[in-house]
């Protein structure tokens, strides 16, 4: 794996640095090269500006000096004609040397020859310049430069040489952070492989219980070796952790099952001894029948709970939920009114249709209403405020009852636990059943406290696609 990475990074490397060096040093030979035909056409139209200006007799002495002159300076052949190609000076180069015919004609025809293209350190040692003599139509001779490009390709190969060395200085750079970077890449990979495997292991699964779903093979494993590893060891994880807790659900729910016969069989028991129960034990008889009794609670609970915790079905179904807000506050009227409660519902005219089962809503506020019933107090009012919000639908179950201190108010959720204040016998799991209903059907559940007091419950549930549904 890490070859694999360290081999992509260095191609993507090595492209950039070829795409950066490559037009570095094709720009640095065009500019030379520019350079030299620059200066190599200046001086041959100063040639045939001179000998232009040097058609009497006499003059071609000192054209010819001026070019013995430049010859000797810089080395390079000069041969000035007239119009019928007759040499009128020369030096360093002749009308029978390689080329320079067509050079001399090419500038008669007042045609201009110069370097072509961009010089290379393997170009031709010497090129050709011709330029014609004369002005407009009128074309008196030519003028033929020998050009070195000895010079001109020196500096192109040191400039060549150059870009090339910090090309490889950066690739050897860029080489070194790619060595770190695949090692710092791919060493946790294998530590997490390592790691998810252990887990995998560690996990109790007796029965391989997963959800299959199309396409959950083999051969739908793709990419580098170590990623299909990865892969695989996270789907066997994964199945180990969906049987345990299904395990676990289903543990919960067996012994919670398995206890009530032999509860139930101790309450009969119990009612049959209250008779016979003497003045002295009443008090330690009433305190255990409220235990069993609890204990009782604690194992439907236990049961409610292990079943809104199993994995939901994909379609929950359509729900409306102003309707099941007003059964279940029909069902708690009575009870909430003889605790002298009220009870308030306020919501839009709009109907509101949710992605989620009417049943499980319906579990929900039975839940809320009973624990406002149960802990609000006499004189207190119950609300329950249905939205829609971006978000979803929300319903809020408020009281302005005596409420939960602050630092209690984040833990009313979790199983068993009981406020400090709540004074009434009670599971502790009415709240961690909602809020596994609420998560289980794609929603969720928070507590806050009211204002000025109280409790504030919000449940918010997704928006059914289509708007509307089916009760379920």
């Amino acid at each position: 794996m890490r070859r694999r990475v360290l081999a992509v990074l260095l191609v993507f490397a090595a492209l950039a640095v070829v795409a950066f060096a490559v037009p570095l040093a094709l720009a640095t030979g065009a500019g030379r090269t520019q350079a030299l035909r620059l200066s190599r056409e200046a001086d041959a139209t100063h040639f045939a500006s001179l000998a232009g200006q040097t058609q009497a007799p006499g003059s071609a002495a000192l054209l010819r000096e001026e070019v013995a002159r430049y010859h000797e300076l810089y080395g390079e052949g000069v041969l000035i004609v007239d119009a019928r190609g007759g040499v009128r000076a020369g030096a360093g180069l002749s009308p029978a040397d390689p080329g320079v015919g067509e050079a001399i004609t090419a500038g008669l025809r007042n045609q201009k020859k110069g370097i072509g293209g961009s010089l290379t350190p393997w170009s031709a040692d010497r090129v050709l310049s011709a330029v014609p003599v004369g002005t407009g139509a009128q074309v008196d001779g030519a003028v033929v430069l020998e050009v070195s490009t000895r010079a001109a390709r020196e500096s192109i190969r040191t400039s060549w040489l150059v870009i090339t060395a910090g090309a490889l200085a950066a690739l050897v750079a860029v080489t070194a952070v790619a060595i770190a970077l695949s090692r710092w890449t791919v060493r946790p990979l294998g530590a997490l492989t390592a790691g998810v495997a252990a887990l995998a292991d560690a996990v109790p699964s007796p029965k391989p219980w997963t959800r299959r779903t199309a396409g959950n093979s083999a051969d739908r494993y793709t990419g580098p070796p170590e990623v299909q590893e990865l892969a695989r060891a996270f789907d066997t994880m994964a199945g180990a952790v969906q049987a345990s807790a299904h395990a676990q659900r289903r543990l919960i729910a067996d012994t919670a099952h398995q206890l009530r016969n032999p509860l139930a069989a101790l309450h009969i028991r119990l009612d049959s001894l209250g008779p016979h129960v003497r003045e002295a034990g009443a008090e330690t008889y009433r305190r255990t029948s409220m235990e069993v009794d609890r204990l009782g609670g604690i194992l439907d609970g236990l049961l409610a709970l292990a079943v809104a915790e199993a994995p939901a079905e994909t379609s929950h179904g359509g729900c409306d939920v102003g309707a099941v807000v007003a059964d279940r506050l029909d069902a708690w009227a009575e009870a909430l009114a003889e605790s002298g409660m009220a009870a308030t519902s306020d919501g839009t005219d709009e109907p509101l249709f949710a992605d989620f089962r009417s049943s499980q809503l319906a579990q929900i506020l039975d839940v809320l209403l009973s624990n406002a019933h149960t802990y609000a107090g006499s004189g207190s009012t119950v609300r329950i405020d249905t939205r829609k919000t971006e978000s979803g639908i929300r319903i809020r179950v408020s009281d302005d009852g005596v409420g939960v201190s602050e630092d209690e108010v984040d833990k009313l959720s979790s199983r068993f636990f009981r406020g400090s204040g709540s004074g009434r016998p009670g599971t502790g799991l009415g709240l961690s059943i909602a809020t596994a209903l609420a998560d289980n059907g794609g929603g969720s559940l928070t507590v806050a406290a009211a204002q000025p007091h109280g409790l504030e419950v919000t449940v918010t549930l997704p928006e059914s696609p289509d708007g509307n549904g089916e009760v379920l």
